[in-house]
């Protein structure tokens, strides 16, 4: 199963042993889709999951390289103190001290949603896997990113066809999921493709080896 934020929670696209779609699903919060499907071998989800204690993610700055030269697609992670902060002005004021560069309002939109995927897997649901919907896509183009916004029709056409051409059909119908934006969708859908990837055993990781949190989890995007 791949699982991407939207605006009413989390998007689910489900594929079957095969590879084919299975079904979409959303839920306000992401420990309901996980109770829905447990027995779902791998759930990728397009958040950062692993917060270091100190510096940045190599994860990122791969990601970055892999779908250059649209490197605003992909935003450095900073350490577990920021997200811990109290609001948009004092995560701001902690990243400027712990890794000397402020962190945009934009990606402090994410907190509340990183702090739920990390909580999941953090507390054992270690189905939990991390991927990047942009470094997938460029994985399925053969190593070229796609050239067009995901928000755009050029963008989401192209990406529509390379989930196609593997096997991955996207019904025009979704049900309750059709109303969820056609990009959150298209990320789901290629974060499965990364998830049936990792259940098979033959997913890439950024980086090769993982790093690994405080506790032992790793630390990287997979595709």
């Amino acid at each position: 199963m791949g699982v991407d934020a939207c605006r009413t929670g989390w998007v689910a696209v489900a594929l079957d042993q095969e590879g084919r779609f299975a079904g979409a699903d959303t839920a306000e919060a992401l420990s309901e889709l996980l109770r829905r499907v447990p027995d779902a071998a791998v759930v990728a989800v397009d958040m950062p999951l692993g917060l270091l204690e100190r510096g940045w993610r190599e994860a990122d700055a791969l990601a970055t390289a892999m779908v250059a030269p649209h490197r605003s697609r992909v935003f450095s992670v900073p350490p577990r103190e920021v997200w811990e902060a109290d609001g948009y002005d004092a995560a701001n004021e902690v990243c400027r001290r712990v890794v000397e560069k402020g962190l945009s309002r934009q990606s402090w939109g994410l907190a509340v949603k990183l702090r739920e995927a990390n909580a999941c897997r953090d507390g054992g649901d270690h189905r939990l896997y991390e991927v990047h919907p942009e470094v997938s896509f460029a994985a399925l183009g053969e190593g070229r990113p796609v050239p067009w916004s995901k928000k755009g029709w050029n963008g989401q056409a192209v990406r529509r066809r390379l989930l196609g051409d593997q096997g991955i059909v996207l019904p025009d119908d979704l049900g309750p999921a059709g109303r969820v934006p056609p990009d959150d969708v298209l990320d789901a859908a290629a974060a499965a493709w990364s998830a049936r990837r990792i259940a098979l055993r033959v997913a890439r990781s950024l980086p090769d080896p993982p790093q690994t949190t405080e506790t032992g989890l790793p630390v990287a995007i997979w595709y």
